[in-house]
């Protein structure tokens, strides 16, 4: 009988807290379609604050979020936006671009930190003297945290180095900042001067904040007026969104600061993954709340039997493929809760004994 869960599958897995479920019941709430939600229209406010924009608004998911960015900014049919082959709109999201706007990803290689080679980047620019053959280059998305690099960091440095790139070529900038937060976290930068060189920026409310749903898109007021356009065609516009948008108030005022100790517990979790016979971490990668480990040609487990094993003790984790896998630290995963984890793993890999006994 599993007398304890410990999810590690994402940080979209966390639960509201009692604060923010008193949040929700007691949002002030009106039609948001008519723009008249005091709730959302504060959460709007302090997120475009924070970020340094001019203006913001609540979407109901990452994917959406990105997708008005993409469209807002690619608005005539053939566009092409320039993006790292391994990143989360690339990926991840039903090829939605392509498929609802008819914009054509142009991707370009990520490397193992996230980043995509600056002149990579320029030789991906289509030469607009040759437009009756190239589709138009309008856009250049990032990615930062890089959820697919292990949650690797982009530089405040490298960032802006892509927003001149940008400029030069009268391009525009999009950030899928899911886990901006976590990033400004481990740079040591404040989120505002992160995202600097954006035109626009996606952030995710219900990853390592912790709030239940939603993404909230920020950018200068005309590129908000023509998503709040976008939302509604894609059946984004709800009404008393307040309830959603009082507990992104409220992970925005209790969970960033949580941020620094989930870094802190992925780490720990990453080298103790890395001392069991059979497993591989490279730790120094792990900058913020993702760890990948890769289970070593000879042992007798694949990822999905592992997470099998350990699942049935009501550990979950994310296998990737048959010998890697990914877990996500989050607010609520304690430091108990990351040794209970890798004693589990190594009774599960190795047959040794335990540090608990539970297993």
């Amino acid at each position: 009988m599993v007398t304890r869960m410990v999810d590690l599958r994402s940080d979209t897995v966390t639960k509201p807290t009692e604060s923010m479920r008193a949040a929700i019941a007691n949002a002030e709430v009106d039609d948001d379609v008519l723009c008249s939600d005091p709730t959302a229209l504060r959460l709007e406010t302090e997120m475009a604050r924070i970020m340094g924009k001019e203006a913001a608004l609540f979407v109901p998911s990452g994917t959406m979020g990105n997708l008005i960015s993409v469209l807002v900014h690619c608005e005539v049919r053939g566009s092409e936006v320039i993006l790292g082959d391994n990143c989360h709109i690339h990926i991840y999201e039903n090829g939605g671009i392509s498929t609802l706007g008819g914009v054509h990803p142009r991707p370009v290689k990520n490397n193992e930190d996230g980043s995509m080679d600056v002149d990579l980047i320029e030789a991906a620019i289509r030469d607009p003297r040759l437009e009756i053959c190239y589709p138009t280059t309008r856009l250049i998305c990032l990615e930062n945290s890089h959820a697919n690099s292990g949650g690797r960091c982009l530089s405040v440095e490298y960032t802006d180095r892509v927003g001149e790139l940008a400029k030069k070529h009268g391009l525009k900038l999009h950030i899928d900042g899911a886990r901006i937060f976590n990033a400004s976290v481990a740079l040591g930068v404040p989120v505002h001067r992160l995202v600097q060189a954006a035109d626009s920026v996606s952030v995710c409310l219900s990853k390592g904040l912790g709030a239940p749903v939603g993404t909230v898109i920020v950018g200068s007021r005309a590129f908000i007026a023509r998503a709040k356009i976008l939302r509604k065609t894609l059946g984004g516009g709800m009404r008393q969104v307040g309830i959603l948008c009082a507990a992104g108030l409220v992970a925005l005022q209790e969970n960033v600061a949580k941020l620094e100790g989930d870094h802190k517990r992925a780490k720990l979790l990453a080298e103790g993954l890395n001392k069991i016979k059979g497993l591989k971490v490279d730790v120094a990668s792990v900058e913020t709340n993702i760890v990948y480990f890769d289970i070593l040609e000879g042992s007798n487990i694949t990822g999905p039997k592992l997470c099998k094993i350990v699942g049935e003790h009501g550990i979950l984790l994310m296998p990737e493929s048959l010998s890697r896998i990914r877990l996500v630290i989050h607010h609520q995963i304690s430091g108990s809760d990351v040794q209970h984890t890798l004693s589990c793993i190594q009774q599960a890999v190795t047959g040794g004994p335990t540090e608990n006994g539970d297993v």
